[in-house]
Formats: C-alpha cells, structure tokens, sequence
C-alpha cells in the first residue's frame, strides 16, 4: 500500500523566455484552493491525500497542469470548480475527471 492514497502535483514553473508555462495560469492559487479543500474535506495526510507543487513537468502547452499518482492521470483546469471537480470525484471518489484530462500528445 501506497503511504498516500492520492498525491497531485501542480507545475508552478516560470519560463522567463516568452515561453508558454504555467505560471502564466496563476497555478500557485489552484493549489492553494486544493489544498484547503483537501483538508476541509478531511483527506489531507497519510493514507488519504498529499497536495504539492511541482517544477516544469513538461506538457507546458497544455499548461496548467496538474497530475495525480499512482494512477498518472493528467489533468489541465480553468477555474476553482474544475478543481472541485477533481478534489471531489478523483480525490476523494476515485473517479477520473475526463473532462479535465490533458490529452496524451499534449507536451511541451
């Protein structure tokens, strides 16, 4: 058994070369939201769900991006309701949010 049932990374990276990156979607907010909602939906921690934020993951254009372990499921969002999607179906039910998910030729 995994120590967390559930660990989503955010990409926070900042290309200072024009370049698309996720930064430019104000990322660091998402996660913030997530990781209030984790806790408040009391999921936070061992066994349940770790939030972090995470450098370049390199699928820059279809940025923001976030991804959940151990399932590798890729997810891009716009607003907090997608991340409430993603906090109550994936993270909490198990249910993959196809709707958000970044499509797999989607790099860099």
């Amino acid at each position: 058994m995994s120590y967390y049932k559930h660990h989503i990374f955010f990409c926070l990276n900042e290309r200072t070369n024009g370049e698309a990156c996720c930064a430019q979607h104000r990322p660091q907010e998402a996660l913030d939201h997530c990781k209030a909602r984790v806790k408040a939906l009391g999921l936070a921690g061992p066994g349940g769900v770790r939030v972090n934020k995470a450098g370049c993951l390199d699928r820059c254009a279809g940025g923001p991006v976030a991804v959940v372990y151990p399932e590798g499921v890729w997810y891009t969002y716009v607003d907090r309701e997608d991340i409430d999607d993603i906090v109550d179906s994936h993270l909490k039910q198990g249910q993959v949010v196809e709707r958000l998910v970044l499509p797999p030729d989607v790099g860099r």
